[in-house]
């Protein structure tokens, strides 16, 4: 197995505390950067890329990593959420932050 894209992304969820849904948003953000045809590059099909997602918020039990990974129309998809990225205290002190998610995408095919 060779890793052979790596894609970064971010996704916010600004008022609703979602963090899947920020996590979602980070994925397509990092989709939106390329269009790029690696399967096809090698003579693979799209469906035997390895797609790992990986996911850093500060509250990973609140990602439905399932819900992330049917971003993806082809590939096979491993999401692996962690903490990390940022929640920010909104001026209102309501106590609900802004969820900011921070995603990395690996793009990896066998045999190459």
């Amino acid at each position: 197995m060779k890793r052979l894209l790596t894609e970064i992304g971010m996704g916010t969820s600004l008022r609703r505390q979602d963090y899947t849904e920020a996590a979602v948003r980070g994925v397509r953000d990092a989709l939106w950067h390329n269009s790029i045809n690696l399967a096809e590059l090698f003579s693979k099909t799209k469906e035997q890329m390895h797609i790992t997602v990986d996911v850093g918020v500060q509250h990973p039990g609140r990602v439905d990593a399932e819900a992330v990974a049917a971003v993806f129309p082809y590939g096979q998809v491993t999401v692996n959420v962690t903490r990390g990225g940022l929640d920010v205290p909104r001026p209102d002190g309501d106590g609900n932050p802004t969820v900011m998610a921070n995603v990395a995408i690996s793009v990896a095919l066998e045999g190459v």
